[in-house]
């Protein structure tokens, strides 16, 4: 195998779509944001070429083609020298730190969140609902930011870490809430 053939592949996506109405190009910058995809310019989208991107990718296509005059032409590429090849892949894992950063900042106010309810003991049923709700998001987002995080970004396994302290509040949050709501007497240590 040749260096060229051990370098990522990547899918470029040229998006062309007509100034108005605007919620044509809004549905499919949101489309590609959604998936990962990083931008290179203006209409001008890269992903690796790998399967967790192709879903997201075939759907911004079809969003463009459905647009009267609009258009998405998807290429192959690779970079032309192992520098332009690592700093593509550089450029997406900085766009992938840049997405755990904000994630770690919401676990954070989850955290703080949890704690807030605990300081003033409002220990309810509803809640403890909303909170759980909370957790999962927090949890569905961990997911579908692994799913894209293909050359995995330093701040990666912190967030794993991270999420598993922010499930341990919640968790500890509901032992009050029960022994709130059912009158248990005993303390329980969030």
């Amino acid at each position: 195998m040749t260096d060229i053939e051990r370098r990522v592949r990547w899918l470029v996506l040229l998006v062309r779509l007509p100034a108005s109405p605007s919620r044509h190009r809004v549905a499919v910058w949101r489309e590609l944001r959604k998936v990962g995809a990083l931008s290179l310019g203006q209409g001008v989208w890269a992903v690796p070429d790998v399967p967790a991107f192709a879903d997201g990718v075939a759907r911004a296509v079809e969003l463009a083609g459905a647009v009267d005059g609009g258009e998405a032409v998807t290429l192959e590429a690779g970079g032309r020298s192992e520098a332009d090849a690592a700093r593509l892949q550089a450029m997406f894992t900085a766009a992938r730190s840049a997405d755990w950063a904000e994630f770690l900042a919401d676990c954070g106010k989850f955290e703080e969140e949890i704690a807030k309810e605990i300081r003033i003991a409002k220990f309810t049923l509803a809640e403890l609902e909303e909170e759980e709700q909370s957790l999962e998001r927090l949890r569905r987002w961990h997911r579908d930011l692994t799913a894209r995080d293909v050359f995995g970004a330093p701040e990666a396994a912190g967030a794993a870490e991270r999420l598993k302290r922010c499930a341990a509040a919640c968790e500890g949050y509901a032992e009050l809430v029960f022994a709130a709501l059912h009158g248990v007497d005993e303390e329980v240590t969030p």
